[in-house]
């Protein structure tokens, strides 16, 4: 789920929101009966969900949204998360603001997405106060509030929701306090998140909001790159490239620069072309085998995350 932004003139950088993430499942074109288990498991859920259960009626809309053992049904879905709304059961609140959000199964309507998130952020569902704090971010459903949606964008962070501290980071960054900002990227970034960690390494890379270390910088962007991040193989490419922060190899920054070049960045192409005017031919045939075998064993990336960079490339600020 999506949301990005804003412009800092007095660093010449773009800085973009994180991604507005929802932690729904993704669709399914055809339902995963399971079998006969999996029939018996749905007509189960079914009986419990009629009888009142919240949990069951939560759990069949669930079942509905993702076609898990039915047919994916969006209005069924929103249905059994009203029935288990109206008893204040919180993920069916925070589901049904989701699918008000987006027009899945009902019209789109931010106002009543706005008040499901609200009842579910209430109760301490941390991505219903992630989401909500975007809401109020952006101005859906309610006057764009941006004291507000940091305030709950805090409360999530606080829960240790990931996206919610990189749209903290992100708040944090945009108004100037560069600490703060580097203090919740490296929250997230050590939960894992692979544009967290390139974003805390660009702040090392550019001693923004913390001391400038090529070390760390170097550190955090290989985390992200071997979880497939495209951004991160460029720019520690670039560090191989250079030797900041780690030893001078052009062996390893030609293989980082193939492995961003193979999804299309122009940027690792045109430095694939620099580099290998300083190679020999073996250690391009080396770096090239490397990088085909480097491509089997990491994650696929389509380059993207559950947030954006902060500023440009490593490349961009030579």
């Amino acid at each position: 789920m999506n949301t990005r932004l804003p412009l800092v003139s007095t660093l010449s950088l773009l800085l973009w929101f994180c991604l507005f993430a929802h932690g729904v499942p993704a669709k399914q074109k055809q339902p995963n009966t399971g079998g006969e288990n999996g029939q018996s498991d749905i007509s189960s859920l079914q009986l419990h969900a009629e009888q009142g259960d919240a949990k069951a009626e939560y759990r069949l809309g669930r079942s509905y949204m993702a076609g898990s053992g039915v047919l994916q049904d969006y209005k069924e879905a929103a249905k059994w998360f009203r029935q288990s709304a109206a008893q204040g059961f919180a993920d069916s609140e925070f589901s049904l603001g989701y699918l008000y959000e987006h027009g899945d199964g009902v019209p789109r309507d931010y106002r009543q997405a706005l008040s499901y998130y609200l009842a579910a952020a209430n109760q301490g569902h941390a991505t219903a106060e992630n989401n909500l704090a975007s809401m109020y971010e952006h101005g859906r459903g309610v006057k764009k509030n941006l004291d507000e949606a940091r305030r709950w964008y805090l409360a999530a962070a606080e829960h240790s929701e990931v996206v919610a501290q990189c749209n903290l980071a992100s708040l944090y960054f945009r108004a100037r306090d560069y600490s703060q900002a580097a203090v919740w990227f490296r929250a997230a970034a050590q939960q894992g998140d692979p544009t967290a960690q390139e974003n805390l390494a660009w702040m090392y890379y550019t001693g923004t909001g913390i001391g400038l270390d090529y070390g760390e910088a170097a550190k955090w962007v290989r985390l992200a790159a071997e979880q497939g991040y495209v951004r991160a193989q460029l720019d520690l490419a670039y560090l191989y490239e250079q030797g900041k922060g780690i030893s001078l190899d052009y062996t390893s920054a030609y293989m980082w620069y193939k492995m961003a070049a193979a999804t299309g960045e122009k940027r690792a192409a045109a430095r694939l072309k620099s580099i290998e005017q300083v190679m020999t031919h073996d250690q391009i045939k080396k770096a090239s085998a490397a990088a085909e075998q480097l491509s089997r064993s990491l994650p696929k990336s389509n380059g993207t995350s559950n947030s954006s960079p902060i500023g440009n490339s490593f490349v961009d600020k030579r």
